[in-house]
């Protein structure tokens, strides 16, 4: 499948639902292994074939994104064996240091790892989609789906993936669950 260089950048989009400038852009300052949570504050873009770092392009783009304790350890991995020392190190590189390009990546890395696992036509953004599903499996309500995808609002993830929601149980079922626990609705009983 893809190199064992790239594993990372598959965990991060896939798990932690960076988009492919943020994944390009990320230093290793802004891994926190301890806490287990990436800070995306930097993304990295294409101008005229020159690779340029800035800052996302909202402010909802800015963000902290709690991963997995078991992808963070494959990313602590990663760290010591493909990294610069020093925070501003970019944590995915070519294989000759310099930072990623889209152009050359997509071609001589992606298409064939894709094409090799038998899922040609798989896009790196299509790993944010994944990484929502799970979220929203996991338990992740809309807000924080929101906030960790860096969407620009609750009604986009909604609008989006709300179909996922769909799928969460009978609210019916929870809804009698919590009246014969004659909470919240006490004083609506007290009323009959």
């Amino acid at each position: 499948m893809i190199t064992p260089r790239y594993r990372a950048l598959v965990l991060l989009g896939a798990f932690g639902g960076l988009r492919w400038g943020e994944l390009a852009g990320l230093r290793r300052g802004r891994v926190d292994v301890l806490r287990s949570r990436v800070t995306v504050c930097e993304t990295a873009v294409d101008i005229g074939g020159k690779i340029t770092f800035g800052e996302p392009k909202t402010q909802k783009s800015r963000r902290t994104v709690p991963l997995a304790r078991s992808i963070m350890r494959e990313v602590e991995q990663h760290l010591a064996v493909y990294v610069e020392p020093g925070l501003d190190g970019l944590l995915l590189t070519s294989p000759t240091g310099n930072p990623l390009y889209r152009g050359t990546f997509w071609p001589s890395v992606w298409r064939p790892a894709v094409t090799k696992a038998g899922l040609d036509g798989l896009r790196i953004h299509d790993l944010r989609h994944s990484y929502v599903s799970l979220m929203v499996a996991a338990g992740a309500n809309p807000k924080e789906v929101s906030s960790w995808a860096g969407h620009s609002s609750v009604s986009f993830t909604l609008d989006r993936y709300g179909h996922l929601y769909d799928e969460h149980g009978d609210v019916a079922d929870r809804l009698d669950q919590l009246l014969s626990q004659g909470r919240p609705c006490g004083e609506i009983r007290a009323l009959k």
